[in-house]
């Protein structure tokens, strides 16, 4: 006679948050799996996995871990564009990232834009832009990685003929020191920066979300400014592939209940963040769609591995 399966979960699981510990990212993830954890009735390890432009913890799934629903991943837009950009220099990608994925749900987009320290001698994102345009290549920018935020900017960069350059870091939380140190001009950065503006340690220019943050109404966005460019990169989690549908559904539950919990809606008010939620199988067929956008960036900003 067969073995009756215990009831997923059974122990603790895993999800890899592919960034420094303190971000917007890291905590939002952790809030997310606090509650998460309640409605699963077992623990959630979360582990930070920074560095490969937020794809270590993709590669892991797709390498090492087993479809049992036990180890998740966060699942950033460098998922799709870090392949996107080997094979445009005819480099074979450690990971396929329509094929060896399992989507669970999409959860939230960033907040995020230009900040400068209070000292500095832009008062507005025209300024900056000004001083650009007059002292091509002088500027330098903090990003918290390679092929991350330095994306928009450099779209940007295009759009205006100006010249600047990205100066990646290990996470928000080095960029961020970078900047109060003085090192960088500036920092394109998502929204771990919001309470530090509050607090007045930085001061905020431009937002790249589609509208107004609530918290910073004074600080307009890119498209108000007349650049077309919105980039939230919404992102949500993912399982190895062929996690069996059973699992991923008891997976989605519990998320998308941790998701619209209260607790985990405190934490996305403090960096601005929006909810995004989808199901499965709309984020399945947003991932696809995700991966062309992506695609069709590297070809026309010419993205190299490693920024």
């Amino acid at each position: 006679m067969a073995l009756a399966q215990p009831r997923f979960p059974s122990r603790a699981l895993r999800v890899f948050v592919p960034w420094t510990p303190g971000g917007a990212t890291d905590l939002q993830m952790r809030a997310v799996c606090e509650v998460a954890s309640r409605h699963l009735g077992q623990a959630i390890v979360v582990e930070n996995k920074p560095g490969a432009s937020g794809t270590l913890g993709a590669q892991i799934l797709a390498r090492e871990a087993r479809p049992d629903g036990y180890t998740l991943s966060q699942m950033p837009n460098g998922v799709f564009r870090v392949p996107a950009m080997m094979r445009a220099q005819n480099m074979t990608p450690p990971y396929d990232p329509l094929a060896d994925f399992t989507w669970i749900l999409r959860m939230v987009g960033y907040m995020g834009g230009v900040v400068v320290r209070p000292d500095a001698p832009w008062r507005s994102m025209e300024e900056l832009l000004a001083h650009a345009r007059a002292n091509p290549g002088t500027l330098f920018y903090g990003t918290p990685g390679a092929n991350t935020t330095d994306v928009t900017m450099t779209r940007l960069a295009q759009l205006l003929g100006i010249e600047w350059t990205a100066v990646p870091f290990r996470g928000a939380a080095p960029n961020l020191q970078a900047l109060l140190g003085g090192q960088i001009s500036f920092s394109a950065e998502t929204s771990a920066w919001a309470d530090m503006a509050l607090e007045g340690r930085v001061r905020p220019l431009a937002l790249w979300m589609a509208a107004r943050a609530t918290r910073f109404p004074e600080v307009p966005t890119f498209r108000e400014l007349g650049y077309d460019i919105v980039s939230e990169s919404a992102y949500g989690l993912a399982a190895p592939r062929g996690t069996p549908p059973e699992i991923v559904q008891i997976l989605h539950d519990a998320f998308k209940l941790a998701v619209h919990d209260p607790l985990h809606l405190a934490v996305l008010a403090r960096f601005d963040m929006p909810v995004r939620y989808l199901d499965s199988e709309a984020y399945a067929d947003d991932v696809r769609q995700v991966n062309a956008q992506e695609i069709a960036t590297v070809q026309a900003l010419g993205l190299r591995p490693g920024g």
